[in-house]
């Protein structure tokens, strides 16, 4: 089971090198949070929408008590437009000055040369400032340029044409990072509302699921710039999806796909206390200091339709499944199960 969350862990502890170096973007006070919402972006969306991937493979429900197990991995490729973004559309305030208008997302390439910024404020009535670099991105960690996540799930029959599904993975990793997650969804068959098509290899369903997971990561201790002790980091993803499915189930290849509404949003909050070092160019005072709490709390929301085209291979109880999903983020997912009546 923990390997299950292994990649996503991994692509976290990516992200977090990266957080080290976010934190010099807290030189700009008023600015910081725009930054880092700025570049982190196309990751959120990614997870959201790698999220709520993987509920089915199938428009048919479970007889009552059947049941499945299912293992996936989900991939949402993050567009190029979504590698850089724009310093002049973020409405940074009049302190906030740069070499140049554009620089890279974490999704973005780390040929990209990164924007230089100077943050000039007012400490105990004296103009101070601080020159820092944007973080390169992490294009090349990712795998295809896209977001990773996992998808463990069973699903059970009930009565009335209703199945059941469950993800879980419990908190797992290190002492650095760790996370876990837990989804609900229900599929309702309704192939009978339109008549004799339920004597056909025709199925159709409506399908709903919600996904919830929590990351937390470590930063400890770090001096420079900005410095802080026994800082840390959480992430939390809540993530939804409504489908309209079916699927054409023949006795070894099922043809299936769906059209719905994928949405959810992330927060990630940055705890501890910083001591932010400017230069005051006094050569009596080179530098003053300002200390503060919990300086981060950003959220972003992603949402849209979608369709989705996938096929499934039946070798008795085995079942191995691919699909394609068309969105904002489009994805791809693929797995195996073990599925029984």
């Amino acid at each position: 089971m923990k390997k299950i969350l292994l990649p996503l862990l991994t692509l976290m502890v990516s992200f977090s090198v990266k957080a080290q170096e976010l934190e010099t973007l807290l030189l700009a006070k008023d600015d910081a949070s725009k930054l880092t919402n700025a570049y982190l972006d196309p990751a959120m969306k990614g997870f959201i929408y790698s999220m709520n991937n993987g509920w089915y493979h199938t428009a048919k429900v479970h007889k009552k008590f059947g049941f499945d197990i299912t293992i996936g991995a989900n991939l949402s490729f993050i567009p190029e437009k979504d590698e850089i973004f724009n310093l002049t559309k973020l409405g940074l305030s009049s302190n906030t000055t740069y070499n140049q208008n554009t620089t890279a997302t974490v999704a973005g390439s780390n040929s990209i040369a990164p924007a230089e910024l100077t943050y000039t404020t007012t400490i105990e009535g004296e103009t101070v400032e601080a020159n820092f670099t944007m973080p390169e991105g992490v294009k090349e960690d990712l795998p295809a340029n896209a977001v990773p996540a996992p998808s463990i799930q069973v699903g059970v029959g009930l009565p009335f044409k209703l199945e059941a599904m469950v993800r879980y993975v419990p908190q797992v990793g290190s002492d650095d990072v760790k996370g876990g997650l837990f989804g609900i969804g229900v599929k309702k068959e309704i192939t009978d509302w339109f008549g004799p098509m339920d004597k056909t290899p025709l199925h159709v369903s409506l399908l709903a699921g919600y996904t919830n997971m929590n990351v937390d990561y470590t930063i400890g201790n770090v001096d420079g710039e900005v410095s802080t002790r026994d800082a840390a980091a959480e992430f939390k993803l809540n993530s939804y999806t409504v489908q309209a499915i079916a699927s054409l189930n023949f006795p070894v290849i099922n043809i299936y796909g769906g059209v719905g509404y994928n949405g959810g949003s992330t927060k990630l909050n940055m705890l501890g206390d910083y001591t932010l070092t400017y230069e005051t160019g006094n050569p009596l005072q080179p530098t003053v200091q300002e200390t503060i709490t919990d300086p981060l709390k950003l959220k972003n929301n992603a949402g849209g339709f979608n369709t989705t085209l996938g096929a499934r291979l039946s070798l008795g109880f085995f079942k191995i499944f691919g699909s394609y999903t068309l969105q904002e983020y489009n994805s791809v997912n693929a797995g195996i199960a073990f599925s029984f009546r």
